[in-house]
């Protein structure tokens, strides 16, 4: 008998109603002669009254206790979920993640998952059940209540597959499936059939935020079929699998932007080994990731060291930098948080040439300047003013044959 995992998050589970209609979703999966195991997330909105909840206490809450709190939510669920299938004729068991046994580690509020018992779900799925199964929690040895970090369910309904060895991990969610860009800014954007694992994590980390990253690396290191569903339409979704699975090997899967870029410029620093150290050493101590770097060709001995960082970290990071100009004897710092990262993605790029100078010359013929460039064995990024985000993006998935016939 096939086994699927499924995953509802916060607004597939928003109301009573949703609630209702993920059971009649859950049942027809039922009734085709599969065994189901549902992941759900807590209700939309339910983390962040919690978190509210808690801050009214106390600005900085102490992990464990928040943990304790946030866990709630998805508790809620799992029983309505069950009160729901049980209502409609099916017998169904909620359990937690203690209940169930999913160890992590002791890092309250980011947990990760060590290893699940499957034994209970085993035996209940044996015996006909619908098994409901709390997103986003578990235990550490201590038997203290863990959270996975937002998006967490993702997390714990891959995990569930590979521990189950499932046929499919389905994430239901409310888009239809993982498009070639942003819908919103390219109305003739494609849903994609398929994606390997390792272009979804290049989007997933460029901007596109369909799926929890942690999720995906999960589902690849088990070799975890993955599919991106809607919770309010029928279809087919994406399919997100190994690369060996794939049948098209196009040249380019999808176009991302990501806003959440700042850059910073240390001026006339000295040419000599260590002074990258030296720079990105108090940055990293920080806590700082980073991530583009370029070092202009030396003159005069001295050279500009460019490198761009998250937004939110951008005035921490001219912070540090201002006092690494005194150390290093440098001339100034600049930076610019009005900049986007423009990508293209898609392990065609293995075995196709001339994707990169495509892509320069689409972006120039618009007029665009590239200000830094990024590249790996699947992904170029480049760094552009972000006024062309929205022409930016055009550009490339016309250029690249994305756009939808």
């Amino acid at each position: 008998m096939t086994l699927v995992i499924q995953k509802y998050g916060g607004t597939s589970v928003g109301t009573v109603e949703r609630i209702n209609a993920v059971a009649d979703r859950v049942i027809s999966h039922k009734k085709k002669g599969q065994n189901i195991v549902v992941a759900v997330s807590a209700m939309s909105g339910e983390t962040n009254r919690l978190t509210a909840l808690a801050q009214q206490i106390t600005e900085q809450p102490r992990g464990r206790e928040l943990d304790v709190l946030l866990s709630t939510g998805e508790q809620v669920t799992i029983a309505l979920l069950c009160m729901a299938l049980e209502a409609k004729g099916y017998t169904a068991k909620s359990y937690t993640g203690g209940q169930v046994r999913i160890l992590t580690n002791s890092v309250h509020n980011k947990a990760r998952i060590l290893s699940i018992d499957e034994q209970k779900i085993k035996r209940d799925l044996g015996d006909g059940h619908i098994v409901v199964v709390a997103g986003f929690q578990g235990v550490d040895e201590h038997g203290n209540i863990t959270t996975l970090g937002r998006g967490g369910s993702d997390t714990t309904a891959v995990a569930l597959a590979a521990a189950l060895k499932a046929d499919e991990c389905q994430i239901y969610t409310d888009v239809d499936g993982v498009y070639t860009t942003d819908p919103r800014i390219v109305p003739a954007a494609r849903r994609l059939k398929s994606i390997t694992y390792e272009e979804m994590l290049e989007m997933a980390s460029l901007g596109a935020k369909v799926l929890q990253i942690r999720s995906v690396e999960f589902a690849q290191k088990y070799n975890v079929p993955m599919r991106v569903l809607s919770s309010f339409e029928d279809g087919e979704g994406t399919l997100i699998t190994s690369e060996d699975n794939t049948m098209e090997q196009v040249m380019i899967s999808g176009v991302t932007a990501n806003r959440d870029e700042a850059k910073v410029t240390l001026q006339g620093v000295p040419d000599e080994p260590g002074v990258a150290v030296a720079i990105l050493g108090p940055v990293a101590d920080a806590g700082i990731e980073v991530d583009m770097i370029i070092q202009n060709v030396s003159a005069d001995g001295t050279t500009d060291f460019t490198f761009t960082v998250n937004r939110n970290d951008y005035i921490q990071t001219q912070t540090i930098l201002e006092k690494v100009k005194h150390r290093l004897n440098a001339r100034s710092v600049d930076g610019d948080e009005k900049i986007v990262k423009l990508s293209v993605v898609g392990i065609g790029m293995r075995s196709h040439a001339g994707v990169a100078s495509k892509m320069f010359k689409a972006l120039s013929d618009e007029g665009i300047n590239i200000q830094m460039i990024s590249t790996s064995e699947i992904k170029i990024s480049v760094v552009v003013e972000e006024k062309y985000l929205e022409l930016g993006v055009r550009t490339l998935h016309s250029a690249f044959g994305l756009d939808e016939s």
